[in-house]
């Protein structure tokens, strides 16, 4: 009986431990919480409510509530498909040449040589730079009146004359990607270089020891283990591009044919002052990008789960 009486006194001190751990728990979650919802929440809530109004700038206390005309209209405005595909052609251009430049970058720097710390801090410079002052530095050097690109191209013989890399739409694009890749091949480089380090060093030294060329050990050691991190940072790069906004806007001076799904919805609520049309694109580019989120990790960790 005794035994009992205390078995059951262990229980009830242990629930009631655990109840006053997840109250200290939720104590010190509550202020993050509260900061979520006053910078993030209430902000997204907004604008997903201006999105089915007709509310503008100047005047955002007088509007309508018309539904889902705000997305009609966005489906039939053609320079919103522009920047769908510019969007997807920047994304799924950019990341592949982010992820494997910075696979090779992170291979470089996992192996031991003198001076590794200092290259290590060098490479990751363009990603630390303000995106707003590399995007403005670059738009000075492919100007095609007196940007240094061009002028190196014509002296070592490339070209006979300036390409206009920004004033092209389609240059500019690519100037755009570039850019992009210029700017985080670093932060891809250092993600994977995280995972290349969390990955067993014996494997390496065991095919070093028996002289496997790098390659297969490449190929047959390292890229099986790193498909996660390259997964994981793949999704983080993936859905930074497609909210890209800063880099297109000052190269391209928000230019419609050069324009990204960001650059639209700022155009619409800032330029045109029309908050419910812009709000309608904000929206429609979250939940865009909420849906890749989800389908990609669920794709990933299917696949995943399949190979084990």
């Amino acid at each position: 009986m005794d035994v009992s009486l205390k078995k059951k006194s262990n229980k009830e001190y242990i629930a009631k431990k655990c109840r006053h751990e997840r109250i200290i728990d939720w104590g010190f979650l509550t202020p993050c919480l509260v900061t979520l919802a006053l910078c993030a929440a209430w902000p997204l809530l907004k604008t997903i409510y201006f999105s089915f109004t007709d509310a503008e700038l100047d005047n955002l206390s007088d509007f309508c509530f018309i539904g889902i005309e705000n997305f009609i209209d966005l489906a039939r405005d053609q320079d919103w498909w522009v920047a769908v595909r510019n969007t997807f052609v920047i994304t799924v251009v950019a990341v592949p040449l982010e992820t494997v430049l910075g696979m090779i970058i992170a291979l470089i720097l996992h192996r031991n040589f003198k001076g590794r710390g200092w290259m290590r801090a060098i490479v990751l410079i363009p990603w630390t730079i303000p995106t707003i002052v590399s995007a403005r530095m670059w738009g000075w050097m492919l100007n095609d009146v007196y940007g240094i690109v061009n002028e190196i191209l014509i002296q070592i013989g490339l070209i006979e004359t300036p390409i206009p890399w920004i004033a092209s739409n389609a240059l500019s694009i690519l100037s755009i990607i570039l850019v992009d890749v210029w700017k985080t091949t670093p932060y891809m480089a250092l993600l994977l270089l995280a995972g290349l380090q969390s990955l067993p060093q014996d494997c390496f030294e065991a095919a070093e020891v028996d002289s496997i060329p790098f390659g297969r050990t490449f190929f047959k050691i390292v890229l099986p283990l790193m498909k996660p991190t390259i997964a994981v940072a793949m999704i983080f790069r993936g859905l930074e591009t497609f909210k890209i906004f800063d880099l297109v806007y000052i190269l391209s001076s928000g230019n419609t044919e050069t324009a990204t799904m960001s650059v639209f919805a700022r155009k619409h609520l800032v330029d045109y002052a029309d908050v419910g049309f812009g709000s309608a694109a904000a929206t429609f580019l979250m939940f865009f990008i909420a849906f890749l989120a989800v389908f990609w990790i669920s794709f990933n960790k299917r696949k995943l789960q399949k190979q084990g």
